[in-house]
């Protein structure tokens, strides 16, 4: 439904009767200086006062992704904040494709942060949750204790060492192709499509709950478009600066990728090399998952999360 003129909202009643998700919905509002306030959905479960796990999803999926990580890290006594960024899950969704930018998806999450003054960060990212909240965590590097990257990224198009090589790829070149010229995605069987085991259909339904019909996906088609592939896109010089910050970051810098995921492997080994905090740090990989390691593993993911920060 729209509530307004270029804003769409997606009915509360498509996201009745979840799978294994019990969690009440909380909204706060960013600013857009074109479309005026947006809404953004978050679940905010755990002691208001504990350090904070902030769980930020990829594309295309929501904060459902890190349903079954809430409760384990909540019982080691964190507070666990999973948002959803504009035009994903619960929260308003632009209906132009020119309403989403790099920059734009970045300034919402910082100002959803700092709305809530989150402070004691621990930063979980996996796919789109890299390249925004570390972005957002080189804008703010004092509210950040510590860092889990899962098949995630922050391209400069630069050549080893400080990029992959041959990058971006033709898994990533075809998928940014795919939603250049795409007016509409199957949400679902992208994700089924980039896992070791097909999800239950109810859990297939959950992903595609934020999306009624193709109005609705302008963001989802329009972020991978934000992929710098080359030095002539948006975002190579702020991902470049925001490196730097990373460089100088000794605070914990954990990786935990999966052992089936082409699409980001090679990231790992940057990250590792080129953030300070990541040496010594018990690395790990997720076995038998592919890129949405959360849906599929989101157990043992959790596990290996609350065994590395220890009790609150």
């Amino acid at each position: 439904m729209l509530v307004r003129p270029g804003v769409a909202r997606t009915p509360d009643d498509r996201f009745m009767a979840l799978p294994d998700f019990p969690f009440a919905p909380h909204y706060l509002e960013v600013t857009d200086a074109a479309l005026g306030p947006l809404r953004m959905h978050y679940l905010d479960e755990g002691p208001r006062d504990a350090p904070v796990v902030l769980m930020l999803h990829g594309e295309p999926s929501w904060c459902f992704l890190y349903r079954r990580m809430i409760a384990p890290l909540v019982a080691a006594g964190y507070r666990v904040v999973a948002p959803d960024h504009i035009g994903f899950g619960r929260s308003d969704k632009p209906t132009a494709r020119e309403s989403y930018s790099y920059a734009k998806l970045v300034g919402w999450m910082s100002e959803f942060v700092s709305t809530l003054d989150l402070e004691r960060i621990t930063l979980v990212c996996q796919d789109w949750g890299g390249p925004i909240g570390l972005r957002v965590l080189a804008g703010m590097p004092d509210r950040f204790a510590a860092v889990a990257a899962a098949n995630t990224l922050l391209p400069t198009c630069e050549a080893p060492p400080k990029g992959v090589e041959g990058w971006p790829g033709p898994i990533i070149e075809q998928w940014a192709e795919t939603c250049r010229t795409s007016d509409d995605l199957p949400v679902s069987e992208i994700i089924a499509a980039v896992c070791v085991d097909r999800p239950e259909p109810a859990v297939l339904a959950a992903y595609d709950a934020p999306f009624p019909d193709a109005s609705y996906k302008a963001g989802a088609l329009q972020i991978t478009c934000c992929i710098p592939l080359d030095e002539s896109y948006p975002g190579v010089a702020e991902n470049k600066a925001a490196w730097r910050i990373l460089e100088r970051f000794e605070r914990p810098f954990l990786t935990l990728f999966s052992d089936s995921d082409p699409s980001t492997i090679a990231w790992e080994e940057v990250f590792q090399r080129r953030v300070p905090g990541a040496a010594g740090q018990p690395h790990g990989r997720i076995a038998r998952a592919g890129h949405f390691l959360q849906e599929e593993q989101g157990e043992a993911m959790a596990a290996r999360l609350a065994e590395w920060l220890g009790p609150a």
